[in-house]
């Protein structure tokens, strides 16, 4: 048994996201056990450099993590013949040039979504990236939650027949800083600094839409900017312009519908942060980050429109949890251990930069469809000029 040494410049682990769901759960994880299992038996060990333009919090990030490297020269980092794969979790304004310094140096790339602010700038990421033969890879973390998977594997086996619709209700109150903090970054909610949910979020619901029901044709958006007088993190007061929130409508090949709620300006009266209900033929579903319930035909109860009388009907009582497959990992760490036996022996991998081209196609037509105020078709991307 052998152990290969596998060297990531990690950008962009400073943040909240790089920080906690990348570095301390999913690579510090990994190193923690061991590394990652090939088939043969071999071992792939991460050996993090920690890149940022802050060298005083990356210094704290490493000691608290037990990482040796960790550096704010980016010319430097890229030239490493030592490290071959480059992952950035940093801010969407900058990833399309340091993607492209990545790949110029010949560097694997894993990226955060979403991959880019424009349709045009994540293609030519993509294409550059295939001319040189790399490994792409881009995260999409919602697959592999719990509740998502055991909804997957009752969509797959047929018991909700032909699929009719999906519900997605996402959101939460983030506080404006005038009372209590603001539990987002202050660029989220500015569009200069490439903040606003619409492109946040839809990345997000166009993976799971193509890999739980079919690919989306067409999109509906309205964005709003609910919330426009915010205070940052020094406290200080800013005009928030970006949309805080987004209520969308999409069509799906085979004529299901979806309708989906995004909002940091809503309180949360369901199981979770965010709920999915999937109507079908021969019965529902809903799942939240780790459960999933379920109702059949035979179980769906017949209820009487009756406004002069309290409802009799428990409607909660008629659906029964969805058993698991035992023990979930956290899906950030899921990801990664499947793109790094893909590196190292072609496992399969379905989560590319072409993937993550259609996710920013998505959001950029939401963002037309809300200017135009008109219904946008999702076409099949042309990768010829290639």
């Amino acid at each position: 048994m052998a152990e290969h040494r596998l060297g990531i410049i990690m950008h962009g682990i400073t943040g909240r996201m790089g920080l906690n769901q990348h570095l301390i759960r999913s690579i510090a994880g990994i190193i923690k056990e061991g590394g990652v299992s090939l088939s043969n038996g071999d071992k792939v060990m991460p050996d993090p450099l920690l890149l940022g333009r802050d060298l005083k919090k990356l210094s704290q990030v490493a000691n608290e993590n037990s990482i040796k490297r960790f550096t704010d020269d980016y010319q430097a980092a890229f030239k490493s013949s030592e490290d071959t794969l480059f992952f950035d979790a940093g801010s969407t304004q900058m990833r399309p040039s340091l993607l492209l310094q990545a790949i110029e140096a010949n560097k694997n790339i894993y990226c955060e979504k979403p991959l880019g602010l424009k349709l045009d700038d994540a293609i030519a990421i993509c294409t550059a990236a295939k001319k040189r033969g790399l490994k792409t890879g881009i995260v999409q973390d919602k697959l592999f939650l719990p509740g998502l998977l055991k909804l997957r594997t009752l969509i797959d086996s047929g018991s909700l027949g032909k699929i009719l619709s999906l519900k997605i209700d996402f959101g939460y109150w983030v506080f404006d800083g005038e009372t209590h903090p603001a539990q987002r970054p202050s660029w989220n909610y500015q569009k200069e600094n490439g903040g606003g949910i619409i492109f946040d979020m839809m990345s997000h619901w166009q993976y799971i839409l193509d890999n739980l029901i079919s690919p989306v044709t067409a999109v509906s958006c309205l964005g709003v900017n609910h919330i426009r007088a915010r205070r940052d993190e020094n406290n200080q007061s800013y005009q928030a312009d970006a949309d805080d929130a987004a209520y969308v409508t999409v069509e799906l090949e085979g004529g299901a519908i979806a309708q989906i709620n995004s909002s940091w300006c809503t309180r949360v009266y369901r199981d979770d942060l965010a709920f999915f209900q999937v109507d079908g033929t021969k019965g529902s579903a809903v799942a939240g980050l780790t459960s999933c319930k379920y109702q059949s035909m035979e179980n769906t109860p017949t209820p009487v429109w009756n406004p002069d009388e309290p409802q009799a009907v428990n409607f909660y009582k008629q659906w029964k949890e969805v058993e698991g497959q035992g023990k979930y990992d956290n899906a950030f760490k899921h990801q990664w251990q499947l793109f790094i036996r893909h590196l190292y022996e072609d496992a399969p991998w379905n989560h590319t930069l072409e993937e993550g081209v259609k996710g920013v196609q998505f959001a950029e037509a939401a963002m037309k469809s809300w200017s135009d105020r008109r219904w946008v078709a999702i076409n099949e991307i042309d990768f010829q000029h290639e």
